[in-house]
This record gives C-alpha cells, structure tokens and sequence, in this order.
C-alpha cells in the first residue's frame, strides 16, 4: 500500500504516476518483469463505477442541483480517486505476484 520494493519496502515502486521502475534504488531487485495488467483498471471501473451511480443518483434525488453541478463535481471526485485506486491496486498486485513468484524460482 505504501507503494515500495516488495522485497525491501524501501525503494519506490513506480517511477511516475502509474509506471514501475525498472529497478528498486535500494536493493537493486528487477522490477521490469512484474505486470500488474488489467486489474487495477477493472477494479476501479467496478468499485468507482458503483459508488459513483449511488452517489449521483443520491446527489440528484435529494438535492436536484442543476446538470452543471453533476458535470463539476463528479469529475473533480472520481479521475483523482482512480488514479489513487488503481495505483494501490497495482501496487498489491505487483506485491502478490512477487510473493507467489519468490517461491518458484522466479
């Protein structure tokens, strides 16, 4: 979760937003194998869709805001909440996947 080396947890784990770095600067481990795939994305399109729909289902039921507000609010909330999602989602998977990995050789 707090997005470093899965060997050490010192190193960081992405390079920029949502890249893996090719190596941990801190213990050298070659990151440039590990894939995370299309997890993260899915995750978020199931959790954030969901919550998303209630939410503005709740927000234009109980409040009746003009489309304008649906048009701002939603977007400021949603495209920083997924790239937080799917950077922990990436993260755990990529966490996982060296685990299992570790013991195969690998």
């Amino acid at each position: 979760m707090a997005c470093r080396c899965p060997r050490c947890g010192e190193g960081r784990l992405f390079k920029g937003l949502l890249d893996v770095a090719p190596t941990c600067t801190a213990c050298g481990l070659d990151l440039s194998g590990q894939d995370s795939g299309d997890g993260p994305a899915v995750l978020g399109i199931f959790v954030l869709g969901a919550l998303a729909m209630i939410g503005a289902f709740l927000v234009e039921f109980r409040l009746s805001p003009p489309l304008w507000v649906h048009a701002v609010l939603w977007p400021a909330l949603l495209i920083p909440a997924a790239v937080v999602m799917m950077r922990s989602a990436k993260a755990a998977l990529i966490w996982l996947q060296w685990r299992h990995r570790r013991g195969e050789g690998v």
